[in-house]
């Protein structure tokens, strides 16, 4: 069953984690188990100890949504090891119609591929040496190869060249040693000459009688002896392909992992001579093999998007990817999908607010953990229910998580947010990655971080480290056109707002090198980001 990623906006705050737990939790109930709560940034230090407090796992760690080879439908499992006879990797190959066929130590670690054109030019190449060889073989391994009887066995491996009983007896007499192996017919002199001769083995072909004679002399000499119904030249044959595939395997096959995108694997397979590439694991161990053929359907990850509904704000790779569903308590943002889905989008104060109306609607009670998390994202959305933004729905939601989760709303809420204004020791820059968001306002890429504070004390103490923040932020690649941060005084309920754009637009806005002081201006989607847009629109 295919996985639905569940999954928040970058720069993640606490409610965009609480939500993806608590939407991945009431769906996976459902009974299908394939909803996984994902975040595509780091978890905060107010989320850390809202998860930490319930016991509840953080979401996946999700950088990317673009289709990787973990999406793929179909891959090639089939391999051989380096022992493996070739004859056994061509009908491997032909019994499955691959083309080519990767080869592996016996830890299952990929060292090579055998390949149509390999198998080609390595077997021309051979059968222009004079002497037909063998290389180390089981005895059993031969006899299962050319279909014989063991009639004598007195090896465990064969190895040596190979002599076909076609020359004068005195000429393969002068030749052999007692590493070879003869392939005699119907020919029982030759044979017991052979057999005398201290040979390693005799094969006696075309279906050729063995005689009791024969055997006694060879267990005698201690000369293993096979027979079989193929003639003596299919027997040579069939001995040529017992090279073990190490011997002829390429080791320049290309590789790939798991997380490799699909974009990056149909280049490495089209220019690659094999029209193949293996795919491995961080250790080298084979997983499988990808073709052209797996690589010819649509692939798109499937998400769900919670708490946000525009492009700038989502995972990497969204526009390759398939969304089923948005629930969201912001803007409408300008996101399009390919067809139709569901869109819940509530004028509350948290997403989490949406999630849990879920659970109550359906009449389902959320286990302890999603609760607690649930009832964090609310609390911290709305700063406790006192937030601009917070509705009737919130706080029948709180009573309801809130019971479930065994605490007091209204302590946790002090407890959660004292940990959300955690400033000491943190610098500017990572206070501002906290809790960011990007909006397209009149055409400009605008970033609004926020920042919780105790009062609007810290904010401008330390006013001249946070310009000196955004203007580094500005000259990092991709920059947006104008930076802001909100640094909200919860106990006062204002903010201090810092910004930085290009020289024009900061004369344009009439920005200056102070903060300017917004009262009452506590939320950032219904206080700030409104008001904002139309001031933009209006001078730019």
């Amino acid at each position: 069953m295919k996985s639905i990623y569940v999954i928040g906006h970058r720069h993640p705050d606490t409610d965009s984690i609480c939500s993806v737990i608590g939407y991945a939790a009431y769906l996976n109930k459902q009974g299908s188990g394939q909803y996984i709560a994902a975040r595509c940034g780091d978890l905060n230090a107010e989320s850390r100890y809202a998860l930490e407090k319930f016991g509840v796992e953080a979401p996946e760690l999700i950088l990317s949504v673009e289709p990787s080879v973990a999406d793929i439908a179909f891959t090639y499992p089939q391999s051989a090891t380096a022992s493996t006879p070739t004859i056994d990797v061509i009908e491997a190959m032909d019994a499955n119609d691959l083309r080519n066929l990767p080869i592996t130590d016996s830890t299952g670690k990929l060292i090579g591929l055998v390949s149509e054109h390999g198998l080609a030019r390595a077997y021309v190449s051979t059968i222009k040496r004079e002497n037909l060889t063998m290389s180390p073989m089981p005895v059993d391994t031969l006899a299962r190869i050319l279909s014989a009887d063991v009639r004598v066995k007195k090896h465990e491996v064969l190895e040596g060249s190979v002599y076909i009983s076609i020359d004068a007896l005195h000429v393969i007499l002068s030749r052999i040693t007692a590493k070879d192996i003869a392939i005699v017919g119907d020919d029982e002199p030759t044979q017991l000459a052979l057999v005398s001769a201290g040979i390693a083995a005799l094969i006696i072909a075309d279906s050729a009688p063995v005689g009791g004679r024969l055997l006694s002399a060879a267990e005698a000499r201690g000369v293993t002896v096979l027979s079989t119904d193929v003639d003596a030249f299919g027997v040579a044959k069939m001995i040529h392909l017992t090279l073990p595939a190490e011997m002829i395997m390429a080791t320049d096959v290309p590789t790939v992992h798991t997380n490799d995108t699909l974009e990056y694997v149909k280049q490495l397979v089209s220019n690659s001579k094999y029209r193949t590439a293996c795919v491995v694991d961080d250790a080298g161990m084979l997983i499988s093999t990808i073709s052209r053929n797996s690589l010819m359907e649509d692939v798109a990850k499937s998400v769900i998007l919670l708490d946000h509904n525009e492009y700038s704000q989502a995972v990497e790779g969204i526009e390759t990817a398939d969304i089923i569903e948005i629930i969201d308590h912001h803007r409408l943002g300008a996101m399009a999908t390919l067809r139709p889905i569901r869109f819940d989008m509530e004028p509350v104060g948290s997403t989490s607010t949406i999630v849990t109306r879920r659970f109550m609607e359906s009449g389902m009670r959320p286990e302890k953990g999603v609760a607690g998390a649930l009832l964090s994202g609310i609390l911290s959305d709305t700063l406790g229910l006192k937030m601009s933004t917070t509705t009737k729905l919130d706080e029948e939601a709180v009573s309801f998580l809130a019971e479930i989760a065994g605490v007091d709303p209204e302590a946790y809420a002090q407890e959660l947010i004292a940990e959300g204004m955690s400033l000491s020791g943190v610098s500017q820059t990572e206070l501002l990655d906290r809790d960011t968001k990007e909006y397209t306002l009149s055409g400009k890429r605008v970033v609004v971080a926020q920042i919780l504070t105790p009062s609007y004390e810290y904010a401008r103490a330390a006013s001249a480290d946070i310009y000196a923040a955004l203007r580094e932020k500005m000259l990092q690649p991709n920059a947006p056109d104008m930076y802001i941060a909100l640094y909200t005084s919860v106990a006062e309920m204002g903010s201090d707002m810092f910004a930085v754009a290009d020289e024009a637009t900061m004369l344009k806005m009439h920005w200056g090198k102070e903060p300017l002081h917004l009262e009452g201006v506590v939320s950032r989607k219904k206080d700030f980001v409104p008001h904002f847009g139309r001031i933009l629109a209006n001078i730019l």
